[in-house]
């Protein structure tokens, strides 16, 4: 869980620059951007934490 915080952190920044810097150097900043945003951050978080399950899995063998 710890792994998959730091990556999400890490990717999130990058990506949510890369995706809505325009607006947030510009403070333009509202609801659905804000919902965007964390919507981001969740993303590698679930793909890091699935991931992640998947390879304890099949490193015990099921």
């Amino acid at each position: 869980m710890k792994r998959a915080l730091r990556v999400s952190i890490l990717v999130g920044v990058v990506l949510a620059t890369i995706n809505h810097g325009d607006r947030l150097l510009a403070g333009d900043i509202d609801v659905s951007i804000m919902f965007k945003i964390l919507l981001t951050f969740c993303v590698p978080y679930s793909v890091s934490t699935y991931s992640s399950v998947l390879a304890i899995r099949e490193f015990q063998g099921g």
